[in-house]
């Protein structure tokens, strides 16, 4: 699935920080990822307490 940035997910698992899972952010990215992430996306604006994570996009929903 193509996300663009700002679009609203629910995280459905995250290997980079599990803590993320359950839980609903916003795609940062403006394109789609490369090799730098390993095809993963960068999630934001999920918590305070949780910074930034790397999600693939199979861990995704989009809202």
């Amino acid at each position: 699935m193509a996300f663009k940035g700002k679009d609203r997910v629910f995280i459905v698992s995250c290997g980079d920080d599990p803590r993320a899972s359950g839980r609903v952010g916003r795609i940062v990215d403006e394109v789609p990822p490369g090799p730098l992430t390993g095809g993963r996306w960068t999630v934001g604006g999920i918590s305070p307490l949780i910074a930034p994570v790397l999600c693939y996009p199979h861990e995704l929903r989009k809202l």
